[in-house]
């Protein structure tokens, strides 16, 4: 058994692990797990490197011993790894270990030296672990936290006060200007191991930071009721999102706006000031296209399901107000709805779906023609024919040089 002094010294250490588990969030019993490992490899290399050995703590006073652990069996066949069950004696049966204490007496000054660094590794890694499971349950998540620094553009925040993430720039958006030790609500885009620790990615640009904020500000859509189908988003402009009621009695374009448009404010706030547009989802796709082009009247939708293309009919006062600036308007509604959408006024729909279908007639016969006889390329001469023909130039002009000098 350890001496007095030895026992005072675990017990100090037990305390020391005790505080360690409760400051950084770590399993008690993991760290003492650790600390058995750290021990025997102590043990093994300093004393003996017997398989059989192990290293038992105890949980209360810290005492460590060690020991030499055997199988009872019948008929001992290796004595180092087995002991017979007529020498372990009752109330050992076949199939118990039988443990014999093997301790040096001078362990604990060795074991100190050797321990510390494994055990302080150990810890480390129950940390990382730790962070890193905190945050995989946050995934596509929200958190907050706040801008700690930048490098190389990439944004560095701290979470809940000691936890660092990384926006990396293609995640910010454009427009958003965030100083150190600002405020940010970030969405959780990804959690990576890596050598120095877990990896937190977050993002602004996510179409899933609409959805979460939405959650937040909408308790329909979080309980259920209204349910978001489709998103599309340019980050820090505006947002297109699709939703549809599971209750006929609720409108799911009021209940996402809600009293006096007093919800998706707050959301846009959040956004800082990308305009966020609700659109009422639809199973038919033309009717779930002609919504999607909103604020755009949609005077009719023609679908052709094989390209997934829609030829969409427009008054001719609102060509420009269903594309959009810069054609943003029609490219967020194609993404949204999934669709290629081809946008023609009324008086030109017509020749729109001629052309369209002349396209196509030529695409589909391009497509289906066979492929053209191979044609074999030109041969290059060899190097010794392109020498003979240059030495047979240079002969030429070399005659006629001397013919020219003659005269």
């Amino acid at each position: 058994m350890p001496t007095t002094e030895n026992t005072a010294t675990d017990e100090k250490l037990i305390d020391v692990l005790h505080s360690i588990a409760k400051d950084r969030n770590i399993s008690f019993e993991m760290l003492l797990e650790a600390l058995e490992a750290a021990l025997l490899t102590a043990y093994k290399r300093h004393f003996g490197s017997e398989s059989n050995a192990i290293v038992i703590v105890d949980r209360q006073s810290g005492a460590y011993r060690v020991f030499h652990r055997r199988a009872v069996v019948e008929d001992v066949q290796d004595p180092k790894l087995e002991i017979s069950l007529k020498e372990a004696r009752k109330p050992y049966q076949i199939g118990d270990y039988y443990d014999q204490e093997v301790t040096p007496k001078d362990f604990g000054r060795i074991a100190a030296q050797t321990a510390k660094q494994v055990i302080v590794q150990r810890i480390r890694e129950a940390e990382r672990d730790t962070v890193y499971n905190k945050y995989v349950r946050k995934l596509n998540d929200l958190v907050t936290g706040t801008v700690q620094r930048y490098e190389q553009r990439n944004m560095y925040i701290t979470l809940e006060g000691r936890d660092e993430a990384v926006m990396y720039l293609d995640e910010q958006v454009p427009g958003e200007a965030y100083r150190i030790n600002d405020f940010i609500r970030a969405y959780v885009l990804d959690v990576k191991k890596s050598p120095k620790g877990p990896q937190v990615i977050l993002s602004r640009a996510a179409e899933g930071l609409v959805q979460r904020l939405l959650e937040l500000e909408v308790p329909e859509i979080a309980d259920g009721t209204v349910e978001i189908m489709a998103i599309a988003r340019d980050p820090g402009s505006r947002s297109k999102v699709a939703v549809k009621s599971n209750r006929p009695e609720v409108d799911p374009i009021g209940a996402c706006l809600g009293p006096k448009s007093s919800r998706i404010a707050n959301v846009t706030d959040n956004l800082r000031g990308e305009k966020v547009d609700i659109i009422r989802y639809d199973p038919a796709p033309a009717t779930f296209i002609s919504n999607a082009l909103a604020p755009a009247k949609v005077i009719g939708v023609e679908l052709f399901e094989e390209d997934g293309v829609a030829l969409v009919i427009v008054p001719d006062y609102q060509l420009s107000l269903a594309i959009g600036r810069d054609g943003q308007n029609v490219r967020l509604a194609a993404r949204l709805t999934g669709w290629r959408l081809d946008i023609a006024t009324e008086t030109e729909s017509a020749q729109a779906r001629e052309r369209y279908l002349a396209e196509r007639e030529e695409r589909v016969a391009t497509e289906t023609a066979p492929a053209a006889e191979p044609v074999e390329a030109p041969v290059a001469p060899s190097g010794e024919a392109i020498d003979a023909e240059l030495i047979r130039k240079l002969e030429e002009f070399r005659r006629e040089r001397l013919g020219k000098e003659d005269e």
